[in-house]
């Protein structure tokens, strides 16, 4: 696999002559619209297949996967092109290897709304091990504010057990305004029979919807309220471990010390919440972010601030860490005004679009290891920071580097193929 940057005068056709292998795989693994609209400095990923099988009628994806000793998943894993469809045509060319040597095995975890299309959804779960609906909220009796549509949250559930992903309940402070709230975060922190209404009602629901664990999200929480919080997590924990094969999940503001002040960091001690849980999400992301000054959401020397700091609480073990990766960016008009700018967030496969449209050159910064674009609309200047195939590369590159867990990807509803085929082609999916 080569990661390669598009230059002045190439198309999808030279480049697949440059490298050996049919442009309709660059076109497709790219997620190309069309195949003459390259934006020079853009990344594409260039798989080389070493086996291939072409269809033959009345074959079907089981019938492929057993002839060559693999596995359904695997094959939607390596062809991003089925979409997670079974449906094949005669003369359609799987593939069944590349040339990627995945250096060992990660746990992978993904965050959907429940109004995530069937194709988003489809298209990606059989890159998880997880995947994890947002959000369960919280009334201060201890009963629980369901995600939206029940019956598209059981679709989820339903279709991640298709593909051999594990769903996960999202547990957040959410209120029935639909804002998060600190001040109940610390009611049901402080009060043990709230506590004891939130851990029933969370198992019930685990059991009712067929959930095989619970992802805590509890941010702004304070520092009074630290203790309270990782032994609210260590409950849930037990609760589910008591009652079988279940996970705990908890999420972590990005934290470069232990004393970090901030509201957003003083209530998560790395070292009571990791012990707590099973495993711990390193929230590294939104350093770039709507209301603020324009940057990569996720640059990389940040990132690896976190991650090292992250190792020093768990004696260097990474094996407890899942990196969060973020799957957008964001449009900033400038100049920027604190208080006054907001960015529309940008899918990363919208951004490329919209450097070919306007006709910008992408550029990648070093430092963050982030792509970027600036552009003029009607008198108004523009910046665009995203993600792209090197800026994943350089932070899944860290799962080895630092020994760690796996990934988690907010959001996937939006399908950018870069994420999971780097993962595919880097790592074995649990």
């Amino acid at each position: 696999m080569t990661i390669y940057t598009v230059k002045s005068g190439d198309s999808v056709y030279s480049i697949a002559d440059a490298f050996g292998v049919p442009a309709s795989l660059i076109i497709s693994d790219n997620q190309l619209t069309s195949p003459a609209s390259l934006v020079v400095g853009q990344s594409l990923i260039i798989r080389v297949p070493t086996l291939t099988h072409t269809v033959m009628e009345g074959e079907t994806l089981s019938l492929i996967a057993e002839r060559y000793g693999t596995t359904v998943r695997r094959l939607y894993q390596i062809n991003p092109a089925l979409a997670g469809n079974d449906d094949l045509f005669e003369g359609e060319t799987i593939i069944i290897e590349t040339d990627a040597t995945p250096s060992r095995s990660v746990i992978t975890n993904a965050y959907v709304y429940p109004f995530v299309t069937v194709e988003a959804l489809r298209r990606t779960l059989p890159y998880l091990t997880y995947v994890t609906i947002f959000t369960y909220g919280i009334r201060q009796d201890g009963t629980l504010i369901a995600p939206g549509d029940e019956n598209a949250e059981e679709a989820i559930i339903s279709a991640s057990r298709e593909y051999g992903t594990r769903p996960l309940m999202h547990l957040s402070t959410l209120t029935e305004e639909g804002t998060f709230s600190n001040e109940l975060a610390s009611y049901v922190l402080m009060n043990e029979e709230i506590q004891a209404a939130v851990i029933s009602n969370v198992m019930s629901t685990v059991a009712a919807k067929g959930y095989d664990g619970v992802d805590l999200d509890f941010e702004y929480i304070g520092a009074e309220n630290a203790e309270l919080y990782a032994d609210f997590v260590r409950k849930v924990s037990s609760a589910l471990a008591a009652a079988g094969n279940y996970v705990t999940l908890v999420a972590l503001a990005p934290k470069t010390s232990r004393d970090q002040a901030g509201l957003l960091y003083e209530g998560h001690d790395y070292a009571s919440l990791t012990s707590a849980a099973d495993l711990s999400l390193l929230m590294t992301y939104e350093w770039g972010y709507a209301y603020g000054p324009p940057m990569a959401v996720a640059p990389i020397n940040q990132v690896r601030r976190v991650v090292d700091f992250a190792l020093t609480e768990t004696d260097g073990d990474g094996r407890k860490y899942l990196l969060g990766i973020p799957n957008y960016g964001y449009n900033w008009t400038l100049p920027y005004v604190r208080g006054e700018s907001k960015a529309p967030s940008i899918s990363n496969t919208e951004a490329v679009a919209l450097a070919y449209e306007v006709g910008s050159y992408i550029y990648f910064n070093e430092t963050s290891a982030a792509p970027y674009f600036e552009y003029t609309a009607d008198g108004v200047e523009h910046i665009v920071w995203f993600e792209d195939a090197r800026s994943i590369y350089a932070k899944l590159s860290l799962l080895d580097e630092k020994n760690l867990a796996g990934a988690a990807i907010w959001n996937a509803m939006k399908f950018f193929s870069a994420v999971w085929i780097l993962t595919e082609e880097m790592f074995a999916i649990e």
